[in-house]
């Protein structure tokens, strides 16, 4: 690891510290960013793209965390990708997830490739360590709306686009309505 992914890391680390998954036994969050870190390298991510993979969810869920502060503490190029990923958390839930179907198209190859890490993550914990709260159901329905976000995606590897295709099929074979 470079110098700047592990103060990407490091900062991640302390901005999530506390913070647990929904599953049942409360993970915790860190563990979502080091499969995020680790899908984006393993899928040819340089630098850039990895370091903002450990941040990519800072803003949006690390308050006060502002894309300026990203810039500041690691380059304008890993702030922009950041800012790429981060939703509008002023809008609605439902409107944050249409956007994200409406925005995949222009995102940049970086940014696509953190973002099918993200979901791609996402999705296996959904099949695998779910929210305790959630039906098979509700399961089935994130796998559905992710997948509807990464078919947008149009600058991905085709070696990560496989690794989540094969991630929703196994999805919708072992999760029974």
């Amino acid at each position: 690891m470079t110098d700047l992914v592990l103060a990407a890391r490091s900062f991640a680390e302390t901005r999530h510290a506390g913070q647990l998954r929904k599953d049942a036994e409360g993970s915790p969050y860190f563990i979502h960013l080091e499969e995020v870190s680790a899908l984006t390298e393993r899928f040819g991510g340089d630098e850039t793209a990895i370091c903002a993979a450990w941040l990519h969810d800072t803003v949006e869920d690390c308050p006060p965390t502002s894309v300026e502060e990203i810039a500041a503490a690691f380059g304008a190029e890993v702030a922009s990708v950041v800012a790429e990923l981060t939703d509008d958390k002023a809008l609605p839930k439902a409107e944050r997830k249409r956007m994200q179907i409406v925005n995949a198209v222009k995102k940049s190859p970086r940014a696509c490739l953190v973002k099918v890490a993200d979901k791609s993550s996402n999705c296996r914990s959904v099949l695998e360590t779910p929210p305790s709260d959630w039906s098979d159901a509700r399961r089935l329905e994130y796998i559905d709306w992710s997948e509807r976000v990464v078919s947008g995606l149009a600058h991905c590897p085709p070696e990560a686009l496989d690794h989540f295709e094969a991630l929703v099929i196994r999805a919708r074979r072992e999760i029974r309505l």
